[in-house]
C-alpha cells in the first residue's frame, strides 16, 4: 500500500491529529506584477482554501472556533494549524513570526502548517519559525507548490517559479531542522508517466517530509477553465490518472507519508472535477487495487539509495 500521513501523525503524537484552516489577507507574487498577473491557470481568485474564515477574522478566533468545532466533532485533542490561502510567507518576516506566534499559545497545537510558493521563502523567515520550534517544541512545516518536476509544464501552468526554487527552499528548510512539504498535480496534461516518475525521483532528492496530491479539477472563471472550454488541452481519463498516481507513489521513498491522493472542490465551482466521482470513491478504487496487486510504496526504487 502507501504510506499515510495520518498513520505517521498517529505513530508521532499517540492519536489522531486535525487540521485547522487559517486564513489571513495575504496574495501571491504571481498575482500582484511581481512574478506575473493573474496567477497559475488553475488558480481562481479566492486561492486554494474552500472551507475557511474570512481573512479579516482575527487568527486567534479563526483557530479556536475550528478547534471547538472539530474538537467536538470528532473528539480531537491535538491539531495543526494550516495556513492555507495564498502564499503565507509573502509578507515581512516580522508579520510572518507574529501569525506563527498567534498560533503556537495554544496547547493543543502540535505542528504549524504554512502553505507558499517555494520562492517565497526567505533565510529570515526561517530563522523565525526556528525560534518558534526552538521555544515551544512545535514543528514548522512548509507546505510548498511544486506541482511537477517539469520546468516546461510549470511555464505552460504560468507558476512563474522553476524546479530550482523548490529544490533550493527545501534544502534551507531541511538546514534549519524544519520541515519541507510538497503539493504535487497528478493527471497533468502538460506531464507524461516519465514527467511524473521523475517527479517522485526528485521529492526524494530533495528529502521532502510529506507530499500532498491533487488530481487536475478545473475551476470555473480561470484560465484553465478558457483553455479548456476553447479545445485547446486534452484531460487525462480516470484510468490514466489512477496509472499515474501508480505511478508517482512506485518511485516515491516508502518513509516519504503522503497527505492524500486527489484533491476536491465545490461542485457549483468547477467545470470538471474527478470525472463526475466523489474523491473518496477514487480513492478507494485506488485502495482496493493497491491491494489486489500487492503495490507498496516505492516498489520502483532501488531502496539501498535511500
Amino acid at each position: 500500500m502507501y504510506y499515510k500521513y495520518s498513520d505517521y501523525l498517529k505513530e508521532k503524537y499517540g492519536e489522531k491529529v486535525y487540521k485547522l484552516p487559517i486564513n489571513i489577507p495575504v496574495t501571491c507574487p504571481n498575482r500582484d506584477g511581481t512574478k506575473g498577473y493573474g496567477g497559475c491557470i488553475f488558480c481562481s481568485q479566492a486561492g486554494a482554501g474552500f472551507e475557511t474564515f474570512s481573512p479579516i477574522t482575527p487568527i486567534e478566533i479563526q483557530v479556536s472556533s475550528n478547534m471547538e468545532y472539530i474538537g467536538k466533532k470528532y473528539n480531537a485533542k491535538k491539531f495543526i494549524g494550516y495556513f492555507q490561502n495564498y502564499s503565507n510567507t509573502y509578507l515581512p518576516a516580522e508579520v510572518f513570526y507574529n501569525n506563527l506566534l498567534k498560533v503556537s499559545k495554544f496547547d493543543n497545537i502540535v505542528e504549524i502548517a504554512v502553505s507558499t510558493r517555494p520562492d517565497c521563502i526567505t533565510r529570515e523567515h526561517l530563522l523565525y519559525a526556528k525560534k518558534i520550534k526552538d521555544d515551544t517544541g512545535i514543528e514548522i512545516m512548509f507546505e510548498m507548490g511544486l506541482q511537477t518536476a517539469n520546468d516546461e509544464a510549470l511555464k505552460i501552468l504560468n507558476r512563474g517559479h522553476t524546479v530550482d526554487d523548490f529544490k533550493n527552499s527545501s534544502d534551507m528548510i531541511n538546514e534549519y531542522g524544519l520541515k519541507a512539504g510538497a503539493h504535487v498535480i497528478l493527471g497533468l496534461f502538460t506531464d507524461t508517466k516519465e514527467d511524473v516518475k521523475n517527479t517522485a525521483l526528485f521529492l526524494n532528492e530533495c528529502r521532502v517530509s510529506n507530499v500532498k496530491c491533487h488530481s487536475l479539477y478545473i475551476l470555473k472563471n480561470t484560465k484553465l477553465a478558457t483553455m479548456y472550454e476553447r479545445g485547446e488541452i486534452t484531460l487525462k481519463t480516470k484510468d490514466e490518472f489512477i496509472d499515474e498516481v501508480f505511478t508517482f507513489l512506485s518511485y516515491l521513498n516508502p518513509d516519504i507519508p503522503v497527505q492524500r491522493l486527489l484533491g476536491r472542490a465545490p461542485e457549483e465551482e468547477t467545470i470538471f472535477e474527478n470525472w463526475g466521482h466523489s474523491w473518496r470513491k477514487i480513492q478507494n478504487e485506488i485502495e482496493e487495487k493497491m491491494r489486489e496487486t500487492g503495490f507498496f510504496q516505492g516498489q520502483g526504487l532501488k531502496l539501498k539509495n535511500y
